[in-house]
């Protein structure tokens, strides 16, 4: 095929036409990032404005406590539920910025920003974050098995270094989603850091006699802990999505090793398991505690991680006990909104009976709509225990 001179200037022309369209675009690109970052600290500002004012407002009203004015009364009564309303609307408004980073991720990573802006791709992140637990589940099955079956070092060396790089990602990965939005705290959190210290402890154990002593039993646990975790995925995945469809689960909401109070909405199938899990790690605790005096000359790796199995044993089971207590609390919430839920039906009941203003009608259902918001803030509070 011969193409002559003249053709191919004409195409040059019209590329260099399109590249022109291309600079127009990034020179608009490179405007609204700019733009983006002034509104985003004007909005900082703003927010550390409104926060600031209204200390100095509840401060104010403190001295008013006495007061036997009726008026007042009213008057001060106001102002707290305007308070607790702009509160409600100042941690609406955060969840669309970007949230600074944790100390941990400054360590790790520096000064920089990990916000996800985009509401899909924080949640795909955080399906990537859930395949990637699901993914180096069964691969740790698999290499847990093959050190029952095989006692080669390298095996060894090479399974535990594979913990120390899984844990050192997921807090990396969890510090990044809680960023983004997703209530993943206390706990849960914690047990993935001590999950990592005991995975570096390991890989600097020396072989020898008490290694293994404890080397089989602790290859048993992690296999039991991989199956207990392959069930808990699938068992969590399909209740959150559930949950997530019918808008009483947040979208960064993730499946943790643990029993959250949102599991008994479905079957608790799942706890049994769990606390042999548990008892498998107080067993664990219990045998380098023996290991540490019998037999003699034990390196501290022994005490060491003697002492990280008793701290996740006590951790996980009070952490799963406490959700009873957690779950009662909950359903009084429920009740409290299902009230407020039941005032503003009514009223738009004697709307219809009575003629009530629609102006009157929409302060009601705002009222309904702060106390809604101000008890999921609440729940936020109340959840740092799991």
């Amino acid at each position: 095929m011969n193409i002559d001179i003249d053709t191919l200037t004409n195409e040059w022309d019209e590329l260099s036409r399109e590249f022109s369209e291309l600079e127009d675009c990034n020179r608009t690109y490179i405007e609204l990032l700019e733009q983006l970052h002034s509104h985003q600290q004007k909005c900082f500002n703003e927010i550390k404005h409104q926060r600031y004012r209204m200390n100095q407002i509840c401060a104010s009203l403190r001295q008013f406590k006495n007061v036997q004015s009726p008026e007042e009364k009213e008057k001060i009564a106001n102002l707290e539920k305007n308070t607790i309303k702009r509160k409600a609307q100042l941690h609406e408004i955060e969840q669309s910025l970007p949230a600074k980073s944790g100390r941990y991720l400054r360590i790790i990573l520096g000064d920089v920003n990990v916000s996800i802006l985009n509401r899909n791709d924080k949640v795909r992140y955080k399906d990537e974050y859930e395949k990637f637990k699901l993914i180096l589940n069964v691969i740790g099955l698999l290499m847990a098995f093959l050190n029952l079956l095989f006692n080669y070092r390298v095996l060894e060396l090479s399974y535990i270094f594979l913990l120390v790089w899984y844990y050192c990602t997921l807090t990396i990965r969890e510090s990044i989603l809680k960023v983004n939005g997703s209530r993943i705290k206390g706990w849960w959190r914690a047990h993935h850091f001590i999950s990592t210290v005991a995975a570096g402890v390991l890989l600097v154990w020396p072989q020898g006699e008490h290694w293994q002593l404890f080397r089989k039993q602790f290859m048993y646990f992690n296999a039991y802990i991989s199956v207990v975790q392959y069930l808990q995925f699938g068992y969590q995945k399909g209740l959150l999505y559930r949950l997530k469809a019918l808008g009483e689960r947040h979208n960064m909401d993730i499946t943790i090793e643990g029993f959250h109070s949102w599991m008994w909405r479905g079957l608790s199938f799942l706890l049994p398991f769990l606390f042999v899990g548990y008892a498998f790690q107080a067993y664990n605790a219990w045998t380098l505690y023996h290991l540490s005096y019998e037999p003699v000359d034990a390196p501290w790796h022994v005490s060491v991680m003697c002492g990280l199995f008793w701290v996740l044993f006590i951790g996980n089971l009070t952490t799963t006990l406490l959700v009873v207590p957690e779950k009662i609390r909950e359903k009084t919430k429920e009740r409290y909104r299902l009230i407020s839920m039941g005032k503003s039906m009514k009223l738009r009941k004697m709307m219809k009976q009575n003629s009530i203003s629609e102006n009157d009608i929409d302060i009601a259902g705002e009222n309904s709509l702060v106390s809604n918001v101000t008890s999921s803030l609440e729940d936020d509070g109340d959840k740092k225990g799991n």
